[in-house]
């Protein structure tokens, strides 16, 4: 009874948002139920277009290409960092290891101004540079240590018979641990898409022109702080940003499934 109560507390406000979204927005908080007593599709097709000359699509597009190279740099530079810190030997391999562990306990608030002033010497304001460029960078100590937890979990025999067979560090990097990490690397590239699709405050910071806005700062342009909110197109929009997520979970979740079970995140 008591996982029951949990789960429909936590999918409570999902539900009655994707509800409200198809109510007058005059009885949206008139309503607590999850089904609106009169239905409307006005909230949708108000919301699509937040400014002029600027539509949902954009936005949407925006978002699901950063969020996509994100995800590709964020896989590929972590799994190639987690292979150097578990299976290769080389000078200050565990004082940096130690320094990545360190990176993990920074918040991410303490980062904020120094890159902002780094990335505006750099020329990337008004860019995606900003949003997908650390992502090439195995800068994210979480994934790293994650996948090198897995890594080490891998049969070491496998890969000292690869090498007397004639296999480089790289061959046995590309045939063996990428197909024997899929579990880890998906958990990887589903986190690390989930967070870039709802990250607001990065977007917030580099990007000022609404042509480049992300979804999560298109959704902040129907709250007016002087005048009355839409909450309406707010909850439309937002019903609709859920739906990429729940289909990237749908298709992996039993890669995501097995990566958390075998990485050991809790």
């Amino acid at each position: 009874m008591l996982l029951i109560a949990l789960l429909v507390a936590t999918l409570y406000p999902v539900l009655w948002m994707v509800g409200a979204s198809f109510e007058p927005s005059a009885q949206i908080f008139v309503n607590v139920g999850l089904l609106p007593k009169v239905w409307t599709f006005a909230n949708y097709q108000r919301g699509w277009y937040p400014m002029q000359n600027l539509s949902f699509s954009r936005l949407f597009a925006n978002s699901l290409i950063i969020a996509c190279v994100a995800v590709l740099g964020n896989v590929c530079s972590c799994t190639m960092a987690a292979y150097a810190f578990a299976r290769l030997q080389f000078r200050l391999r565990g004082t940096l290891f130690a320094i990545m562990l360190l990176t993990i306990m920074l918040p991410y608030q303490v980062l904020i101004i120094p890159q902002y002033i780094l990335f505006l010497r750099f020329g990337w304001l008004n860019t995606y540079l900003p949003l997908v460029v650390p992502r090439l960078l195995a800068v994210d100590g979480f994934f790293v240590f994650l996948m090198v937890q897995f890594i080490r979990g891998l049969p070491r025999e496998i890969d000292e018979a690869a090498i007397i067979d004639g296999c480089g560090h790289w061959q046995v990097f590309l045939r063996i641990v990428v197909p024997l990490s899929m579990p880890a690397m998906a958990t990887t590239g589903i986190f690390t898409f989930i967070n870039s699709w709802n990250d607001f405050l990065g977007p917030l910071l580099y990007l000022t022109k609404p042509v480049m806005y992300t979804v999560p700062l298109g959704l902040n342009l129907f709250l007016d702080l002087n005048e009355a909110s839409q909450w309406g197109p707010l909850f439309a929009m937002s019903a609709l940003s859920l739906v990429p997520i729940f289909v990237i979970f749908l298709f992996f979740e039993r890669l995501l499934t097995e990566g958390i079970a075998t990485t050991g995140i809790k």
